[in-house]
This record gives structure tokens, sequence and C-alpha cells, in this order.
């Protein structure tokens, strides 16, 4: 019998390996599997390099985990905002490295990933640093840049319901990168509000299918996450 139900936090992150690359899910604070990551930092994990939108948000989730000295570099659109002075910090004190991807760029890198691609050239980014050292290629008139896929060795997502065979559906803004981090990591692990019997989900309704997601752990009622 197929049962992705675990029954503890510490349990969903017990085999997250020093060196790992970490896919988080979430929008800022929207949608990010904050009590995992606080799970990932009492469970010791180290010298991470994370995907993520940003850089985290105040002292909690991921910029917790980075000011534990955790994650060694992130891959992140957003690194700067009035409230990731964490990161700000760690980066001016060398502590961690940075690669900054246009958010849509590292949408599309994520679904390579996923979806077994070997890359894609687009126009974003053609002419700036960020394209640096990257193949370019004039197609049609129009030049563009080639971006490698991401992949991950985990992802840690948030979603709003889960089944146990790992169908999920989110609320809201929850669904923003957690169906391409589903599809583009090894391991997906998800924190969820609610757990529901099979035939509960409206197969319509169901955004991420159970064959992209390894452990699902429920958290009720969630203190940090949103």
């Amino acid at each position: 019998m197929i049962n992705k139900f675990i029954d503890s936090l510490e349990e969903a992150v017990a085999d997250i390996h020093d060196g790992a690359t970490v896919l988080v899910g979430g929008f800022g604070g929207a949608g990010m599997p904050t009590e995992l990551i606080h799970a990932l930092i009492d469970q010791g994990a180290r010298e991470l390099t994370v995907v993520n939108n940003n850089a985290g948000n105040h002292e909690n989730g991921l910029a917790a985990l980075i000011k534990a000295g955790r994650v060694r570099k992130i891959i992140c659109s957003f690194p700067k905002a009035s409230h990731s002075w964490v990161f700000n910090q760690m980066y001016k004190e060398g502590k961690i490295e940075l690669e900054t991807v246009p958010q849509g760029t590292i949408a599309e890198r994520l679904h390579a990933g996923g979806a077994g691609l070997g890359g894609f050239f687009t126009p974003t980014a053609y002419g700036t640093e960020l394209a640096a050292g990257k193949e370019t290629r004039e197609i049609d008139g129009k030049h563009y840049v080639f971006e490698k896929p991401i992949r991950g060795d985990f992802a840690l997502v948030m979603a709003e319901r889960a089944d146990r065979w790992g169908n999920l559906v989110y609320n809201k803004a929850q669904r923003n990168f957690g169906p391409v981090m589903s599809m583009a990591a090894r391991q997906t692990i998800v924190q969820v509000k609610h757990f529901v019997e099979l035939g509960e989900l409206d197969p319509e309704c169901i955004v991420t299918p159970g064959i992209f997601v390894n452990r699902i752990v429920r958290v009720s009622n969630p203190e940090l996450s949103s």
C-alpha cells in the first residue's frame, strides 16, 4: 500500500546530507515551508546549495538557515530586500556565494530540470553581466542566451492538502515554485495542513501528481509558514 505520510518533521528531513542541493518553495514568505526549514536547521546538514525565489526574510525560515551558516551557495532572483539583512551581512562577509537568475529564467530552468531537457535559449539577460560566459545564439534575427537546467537532490515544498499517494493541492500563492521544484528534485518533501482520504481530491484540481512526491508531513497549525 502506497502511503507517503510520515509522522514528524524530523523524520521528513533526516536524510538531507551535507553538500545537497535543496530547492525551497515559496514566493517571499508565501508558501515557504518554514517548519521544514527549521527542522533542517535542527538536523544539521551543512554546505548546502539552496534554490529559492529570494534570499530569506527577517530571521526565520530560509534566513535562519543562512544565519546558522548552513548554506554555501544560494541561487535566487531577489537576493536584496529591506528585510533580507541576514543574507546581506553574510554576503558582505564572504560567507555565502550568490548566483542571481531572473525569475522567469529560474522557473524555466527548474522546469527543464524536471522535464529532462538539456537546457533552453532565452532572450532574457542577453547583453548583460548575467550572460557572461554563456553560449549565445541569434535565431530569426533575435539574440538568445543558453541556460542550463536546475535539478535538486531535495525539494522542500508547502501545500494545502495531500492524499497518501502524494497528490497535492495548493492554496492560492502556495502554488508558485512548488510544482516545478517537485518535478526537478530527486526527493520531494512536502509540508501540508491537511491529510485527506484517497478520492477526496478532485482529479481536475490536483496540481502536483503523487509521482513527484516522496514524503508528506502534516503541520496543521503552522506558526511560521503562510
